[in-house]
Formats: structure tokens, sequence, C-alpha cells
């Protein structure tokens, strides 16, 4: 059985916890580096970027998250976390993990106010999922290797880099396992 962990500082952590379970895996909240050992992936969830990287550094999880990326551990970020994981972010100087080779913009979709959902396509997949946008980045750019799942009114929101997958909306928001199950494939 994959053993997945999820980053438990802030977050929808039960809500990812849930999905990894509904898909036949184990899920592991991860809250010190010793938690990392063993895992065969780690989904970083939404929440809120800034916070997370201070929890990250406070808990003194960044280097060690950032070297298992380096090691090819597969990721998955959703909203907040893929701006963990973004090589570079409009607006900053300098990235938070900066393993994923896309650059995005936070907020891009509006305030709290302007959330919604939506059947977003995803042709790959050759499925339709519904997508909860809150707050939510979205991909301004990717590097040539980079590839598009979903775009969303021309925005990508869902991409996947090597070992990491990316995406501006929050899955585990619904009961839909989709992505969470194309993740597992990726392990």
């Amino acid at each position: 059985m994959k053993k997945i962990g999820v980053l438990a500082l802030q977050g929808a952590i039960r809500e990812h916890i849930d999905q990894i379970e509904a898909v036949g895996c184990e899920a592991i909240a991860i809250k010190s580096a010793d938690d990392l050992v063993g895992i065969d992936g780690l989904v970083l969830p939404g929440g809120e970027s800034t916070t997370m990287r201070k929890l990250l550094d406070r808990f003194h999880l960044l280097e060690p998250i950032r070297h298992l990326a380096e090691q090819g551990l597969p990721m998955f970020g959703t909203c907040a976390g893929l701006i963990l994981l973004a090589e570079n972010i409009v607006g900053y100087e300098k990235p938070h993990l900066g393993v994923m080779k896309v650059t995005v913009e936070r907020n891009s979709f509006g305030r709290q106010v302007d959330s919604f959902e939506c059947d977003l396509p995803i042709p790959k997949l050759n499925r339709t999922v519904p997508a909860v946008f809150i707050r939510a980045p979205h991909i301004v750019s990717v590097e040539e290797h980079v590839e598009i799942l979903a775009k969303h009114e021309n925005r990508i929101v869902l991409a996947r880099d090597r070992n990491f997958l990316g995406c501006s909306f929050h899955p585990e928001l619904t009961t839909d396992v989709t992505i969470m199950q194309y993740f597992v494939e990726m392990i």
C-alpha cells in the first residue's frame, strides 16, 4: 500500500487525507521532518502560502522537503501548495520550494468573494471534474517540458512537471477523486 504524506501545518489537511484513503492509500499527517521518512508521495494542501512558508521555516521542514523533491519524490500541490512548489511567483523575488518549473500568480482569480465552482475538462484523462476555485492562483507560464493538463478561460490551472503535479483549484473539496488518483498513478 502506498503511503502518502499530507503537509499538516495549515490548510485542507483532513480533506486530502480523506481523498488519499478513498483511493486506497495510507495517509500520513506530516508535522515534522521525522514524519517524512518512508513516504511514497507528498501532498502540499491549499491554505495560505505565506503562512505555510512561515510554518515550514518554524518547523524546519523546508529543506527536508526540498531535498526529497530533488531526489524525485512525487509531490502534489493544490492552490497554496502549487505556490509552494513553483519556481517563480509573480511579484516575489524568491520562491518557497522552487522545484516545479512554472511561474504562478497568486490570487489571480480574485478575492474570497470571487470564489467559484465549475466543471473542468481534463483532456488527457478524458474526464471533466468539479473544480473549486478559492482565491486561486494560476500558472502564468511553464518551461517547455511541463505538461499542461487543464485550462480555465485560457489560464493554466493544472500541470505536471516530472514528479510534480500542481493545480490552482481544490479537488479535495469535492467527492471526485480523479486528480488524486492521477497523482497516485504518478508514484
